[in-house]
């Protein structure tokens, strides 16, 4: 069956007379003999439960593969990484979930020659979540894109571009989205709660142990060096830019502020309505306390956004010892939206709010306080919207993930410039006469990992 008929068929099962949805709640392997009602996902980057390799932890795809699980009627039906030796203890897992054993694949493009996957859930890191949300997106393919959503400004635009051309279902992977009680909040604050927002803004104050300096090796058996860089540049096979800590080197991440970072700058953007760029960036950081071979990116950062109308978001990250900051109960992990008559603290799962100078506390909600069958997760609501063929509902689209993404670009670039203040044409999505910045919204990519000029 073609996937325009699946995903018709689909929908036709979800819907009774009246519109009412039919869609079952959801119970952890649960699925249907019919392949026709089935949803069959491919996850792009895998890693074992709690594996470590020098002390590093592998990867967010086991999340994926464990919340796919628990929705009715659909499968892992592919895993694809490109270290084979994670497929064992992957199938193994994903047939004890599923009952199924999956197929595995090093190439992502092979992945997307199965016109029976439906969905395609990127787990990579961030110098592959473009160009292979794009290619899912020309393949027919649903995507699950993480955090960031992208490794540059002009990336996401070609994401949004592709999505909309190809009238794909694309969910920027940030959990705050979709969490029941965070939209409370977000609701509150728009219906004025707090008054007037005059400003936000986010900590991420998570500690970071040094990583060390090592040599280059040989690549490792079973690992495709030259698939894991893709696009970015060649470099020599080092494990600190293979495994997690590829986070901290251009090439391939984002920094801090774009691996975590990333949720407290959506938040902020979502509770203040801000559907544009920033007018103004100027970020100051550096690399504390750490060896300056280390890592490129830095670990302390304060970023500044000013708009149009004069309001504010600002970002501080620090990767180093800190205080927790706000309220006894708050962590240093968070985002603060402040009101002429308020504020509230949100985290990945509820909000509190305080009032006047005292700061009295208000409402306060948190998801867990709910029971399972009334929370979600943009796995969920990504599935719930392939079934009906709409994003109309969708959490978190393509066109949002590429806003607050662009934020944390933009105090990147700002950091990489010599911590200058930069002005932003939002329209234009460049800098105002500042063609060194402008170098930074883009890259080169290595053949034959090339994005398309017109996608």
């Amino acid at each position: 069956m073609k996937l325009i008929e699946r995903r018709g068929f689909l929908k036709s099962t979800a819907i009774v007379a009246g519109g009412v949805s039919l869609a079952p709640s959801y119970i952890p392997n649960m699925i249907s003999d019919s392949p026709n009602e089935r949803i069959n996902v491919a996850v792009i980057g895998i890693a074992g439960e709690r594996e470590r390799v020098r002390g590093i932890i592998r990867g967010r795809g086991i999340i994926h593969i464990r919340n796919f699980s628990e929705i009715p009627n659909v499968r892992v039906k592919t895993i694809c990484d490109v270290d084979e030796n994670l497929f064992p203890q992957n199938e193994k897992i994903v047939e004890e979930l599923y009952g199924s054993k999956p197929g595995a694949e090093v190439d992502f493009r092979k992945v997307l020659e199965d016109k029976d996957i439906d969905i395609v859930s990127l787990a990579t890191p961030d110098h592959w979540h473009a160009l292979q949300t794009v290619w899912a997106c020309q393949a027919g393919k649903d995507v699950y894109v993480e955090k960031p959503v992208s490794h540059n400004v002009a990336e996401g635009r070609k994401m949004v571009e592709a999505a909309e051309k190809y009238n794909r279902i694309v969910q920027s992977g940030i959990c705050y989205r979709s969490s029941k009680s965070v939209k409370e909040g977000m609701k509150l604050i728009h219906e004025g709660i707090l008054g007037k927002p005059y400003m936000a803004r986010g900590i991420t104050y998570r500690y970071r142990v040094p990583i060390g300096v090592f040599p280059n090796e040989p690549v490792p058996e079973g690992v495709n060096w030259d698939m894991f860089l893709g696009p970015a540049p060649y470099r020599p096979y080092n494990v600190n830019r293979f495994l997690y800590h590829w986070h901290w080197f251009w090439d391939t991440g984002t920094g801090e502020i774009g691996n975590n970072g990333i949720y407290r700058m959506d938040t902020a953007r979502w509770a203040l309505n801000k559907n544009t760029h920033p007018e103004k960036v100027i970020c100051k950081g550096g690399l504390f306390g750490r060896d300056p071979e280390e890592q490129e990116t830095p670990n302390i950062m304060d970023v500044t956004y000013v708009y149009k109308d004069g309001t504010i978001i600002q970002n501080e990250m620090r990767g180093l010892p800190s205080n927790p900051e706000g309220m006894p109960q708050d962590s240093g992990v968070r985002a603060f939206i402040y009101g002429d008559e308020g504020f509230m603290s949100i985290s990945s799962n509820g909000f509190r709010t305080y009032f006047g100078r005292r700061e009295e506390p208000g409402p306060a909600k948190s998801d867990d306080d709910l029971p399972d069958e009334e929370r979600s997760n943009g796995w969920k609501n990504l599935v719930e919207c392939v079934k009906s063929g709409s994003d109309a509902n969708l959490d978190n689209p393509m066109i949002e993930g590429h806003m607050s993404a662009s934020l944390c670009h933009l105090g990147n670039i700002s950091y990489r410039v010599g911590q200058k203040e930069l002005s932003f044409n939002s329209e234009k999505e460049k800098f105002v006469d500042n063609p060194e910045a402008d170098a930074y919204l883009s890259r080169d990519f290595r053949a034959p990992y090339s994005m398309p000029d017109n996608v």
